[in-house]
């Protein structure tokens, strides 16, 4: 149920944070500005040609791993989640934020420098209410491990986030869990010094893959199997109050003030926005459904990646042609990263060659079509329809790939159209290049492409993708 409680409120001034950005190095400048009531929050590219406008809305939120990702057009901004929280625990309703690069800066991992600037410059009230979103009966997300439930708030109203994190036995991260009456003090003195994580083998994937190559120990919390790696805990429970921040900067993009109880296990943003869009269809009067060509839901896991089930859902290939094993990002329209592990029980080494197994390059670019692929598949209406392949490209083999290779498959999309696409990929190795090519397809109704293998007119195609 959708209620008035409160009057909006703006940043007084113009306000300025400057940092480096985790995932991909860019030096970055976020400048905070007063917005107009009614206005939300709003990013501006002004790196990009007009300063294009990105609203921090659920409708602009697109699939990202470890980050919360909004995109309008071509532009996008990454990894909001820091922002949007600061400027929720501190009730900042309507701001423009002027951001010179495509992430937001990580500065050391939490929300506090954001807090620090934003209260220096201070908040002023607006004439007009802020609505509320207020729980009346529960409800709750469950994806694989992760479970996010909302329950109706106390006598007294407001939002209070509870997170329980369990990696399970043996984890660096021990089991904890935190909860918290959100407000803005309660935001300022217990959540905003809380920092990202991750372990240690999770950050050497990223960075062979290239991503967060700046970042450093002194950046964010670093686990090994001995605990914190190069820097100390603020808090014994630092990683769960870590979760309910994001949760705070996630469940913001309702754009209405949250009365309720949450209570989340193992979740991420993933699941915090499936949870929001779930609460903004009970708060709404219903709507028709998607046009047409929108794209179906993706299969993501709870952190943002897609594992080999979720990858057979978009793609027809089976063993022994799946040459895809799990999607480590995914930017509809934009970009894909992929693996594919090379193991000596791959059934091509048996004839290529004996006693000396190589990886055939054909296969290599057809891993490249086949992340190409996932990317068309969330991208487009894929229900019923197949990419094929029409025609490849400048494809140049620089080195060999051998069992106990891991291949990193990154896919841009340079034209990604309702019929046709056109994609550029390199296949890489301990972040050597191995293989590159661009790869046209066209994007055919799959009874027609049916028909052809049946004997019918094939279309200007080679394989079926």
């Amino acid at each position: 149920m959708l209620k008035a409680t409160r009057r909006q409120r703006t940043i007084a001034r113009p306000a300025e944070v400057r940092g480096i950005g985790f995932f991909h190095g860019a030096d970055v400048t976020v400048r905070f500005h007063p917005a107009e009531p009614d206005a939300g929050i709003v990013f501006r590219r002004t790196d990009l040609p007009g300063a294009p406008a990105v609203p921090a809305r659920l409708d602009a939120v697109v699939p990202s791993q470890r980050r919360t990702t909004i995109r309008r057009g071509e532009a996008s901004v990454e990894m909001i989640e820091h922002v949007m929280a600061a400027l929720a625990g501190l009730q900042v309703d309507n701001a423009i934020v002027e951001i010179d690069a495509g992430e937001c800066p990580g500065c050391d991992g939490s929300s506090r420098q954001f807090v620090e600037v934003i209260d220096e410059a201070g908040v002023v009230e607006q004439d007009r209410i802020r609505p509320s979103l207020v729980v009346e009966e529960p409800m709750s997300i469950r994806e694989g491990d992760a479970v996010l439930a909302v329950h109706p708030p106390g006598p007294s109203g407001g939002l209070t986030l509870s997170y329980h994190l369990d990696y399970g036995r043996g984890a660096p991260i021990p089991a904890q869990s935190y909860c918290v009456g959100l407000s803005a003090e309660s935001f300022r003195t217990e959540l905003s010094a809380s920092r990202t994580f991750l372990l240690e083998a999770e950050a050497a994937a990223l960075r062979s893959a290239g991503i967060g190559v700046r970042a450093t120990e002194a950046d964010l919390l670093l686990f090994g199997r001995e605990g914190v790696i190069g820097n100390t805990l603020r808090f014994p429970d630092e990683c769960a109050r870590h979760k309910v921040l994001d949760m705070v900067g996630d469940l913001a993009l309702l754009g209405v003030d949250l009365h309720g109880f949450v209570v989340a296990y193992r979740s991420g943003h993933q699941t915090n926005a499936a949870l929001a869009r779930r609460l903004l269809e009970a708060g709404r009067p219903p709507v028709p459904c998607k046009p047409c060509g929108e794209p179906e839901p993706l299969p993501l896991r709870e952190d943002g990646t897609i594992d080999v089930g979720g990858i057979m859902s978009l793609l027809p290939h089976r063993y022994p042609f799946l040459l895809v094993d799990r999607v480590l990002e995914l930017v509809p329209r934009k970009k894909v990263l992929g693996i594919k592990n090379v193991s000596i029980n791959e059934p091509f080494f048996r004839g290529h060659w004996p006693g000396m197994p190589i990886m055939p390059g054909v296969l290599v670019v057809e891993a490249l079509a086949q992340a190409a692929g996932v990317l068309i598949a969330a991208s487009i209406r894929r229900e019923g329809r197949l990419a094929l392949i029409a025609a490849i490209d400048g494809i140049k083999l620089r080195r060999p790939i051998v069992p106990g290779d891991q291949v990193v498959l990154e896919v841009t999309g340079d034209r990604l159209k309702d019929h046709s696409a056109v994609v550029s990929g390199t296949a890489k190795v301990g972040g050597t290049l191995a293989a590159q090519a661009r790869i046209r397809f066209v994007i055919v109704d799959a009874a027609r492409a049916a028909g052809a293998v049946r004997g019918g007119p094939m279309p200007a195609a080679a394989a079926c993708e």
